[in-house]
């Protein structure tokens, strides 16, 4: 390497790490929880989908008994009853079962599959992506063309035709629900790839003698995270409703097993007798589509380093006006 080509490298590297000290000082400007107690939607929409990760770990080892238990006496009881126990505060259903209790045990199935679907898809969608943008016109090109195949479809209509040919268990669900969202995350991972590969960090770390996977696993996937983690927390709400829908035409998680979707296909033949039956599961459904849609917003702000310094110092004059 010449003397020159030195030089260049070594202050292109200097004002690289310039400025990744002030991205440290802007991330370390205010923390995360501190930025989220000042968002009165955002710290709501955590604190539900802290209480739903409550019900998802410990609902199943506190709940399952109780609710699979019948109780004839207890046939579509309203809610706001304690008269058969505060399990039946939310009333109970065709067959005697508290609602409470089987809405809490039934959060394992829905945000399991949710959950395992969207990382399935983040993390074949994320690498298919990287190896599109970085590795070679022709790689890329075939692997785009698939992701168009899988486009074409109909999300929601090729799960169903999937699932109808194949037994509708827990783990073609996943599989089925983690396709249809994977050409998401290659596009936009792709997209950020061709981007970042022509900064001068990266050109820096070619010059060096960096591997591709070395550029990739160090430089590149590091920014192209953020991102990924952003369209996550909005895939999250989809893929769930999406389970629902496939659980309410009864080509999902089958009985005796409990989803949010199966409660509300219970529910619909009652809507005139008991009108909770349907109603709760499809309340608990859209309360965690909205906290994660809210939730996905306020990390889109706090993730990048310029809408959060912005964040940081309107807040800071909005209390410094405050105060004075």
């Amino acid at each position: 390497m010449s003397r020159l080509t030195r030089g260049y490298v070594t202050n292109e590297l200097n004002i690289m790490t310039t400025a990744e000290q002030e991205s440290l000082i802007i991330r370390r400007g205010s923390p995360w929880w501190r930025m989220l107690l000042r968002d009165r939607f955002a710290l709501v929409a955590a604190l539900w989908l802290f209480v739903l990760t409550l019900c998802f770990l410990f609902g199943p080892l506190l709940f399952e008994d109780a609710a699979t238990k019948l109780n004839l006496r207890a046939r579509n009881l309203p809610p706001g009853s304690l008269e058969h126990g505060w399990l039946m505060y939310l009333g109970g259903d065709a067959l005697g079962r508290p609602m409470l209790a089987r809405l809490i045990v039934a959060s394992r199935n829905t945000l399991a599959i949710a959950l395992s679907a969207v990382f399935v898809a983040m993390i074949v969608g994320g690498i298919l992506g990287m190896i599109a943008g970085y590795v070679g016109r022709s790689v890329g090109h075939v692997i785009m063309r698939f992701a168009d195949i899988l486009q074409s479809f109909p999300s929601l209509l090729l799960a169903v035709v999937v699932l109808y040919i194949l037994e509708p268990n827990v783990t073609n669900l996943v599989i089925v629900l983690a396709i249809t969202r994977l050409p998401i995350y290659l596009r936009v991972t792709r997209a950020e790839v061709l981007e970042i590969r022509e900064r001068v960090f990266v050109d820096a770390a070619r010059a060096l003698g960096g591997s591709r996977y070395h550029i990739l696993r160090r430089h590149i996937t590091p920014v192209v995270a953020p991102t990924l983690l952003t369209i996550l927390t909005v895939d999250f709400s989809i893929v769930m409703l999406a389970e629902s829908s496939l659980s309410f035409l009864g080509i999902g998680i089958q009985p005796p097993e409990i989803t949010w979707g199966l409660m509300v296909a219970a529910g619909r033949n009652y809507l005139s007798q008991a009108w909770w039956l349907a109603f709760l599961p499809g309340l608990a459904i859209m309360m965690a589509t909205l906290s994660g849609n809210i939730l996905s917003n306020w990390l889109r702000v706090v993730s990048d380093p310029e809408q959060r310094w912005r964040l940081e110092d309107s807040s800071g004059k909005k209390s410094g006006q405050t105060d004075a």
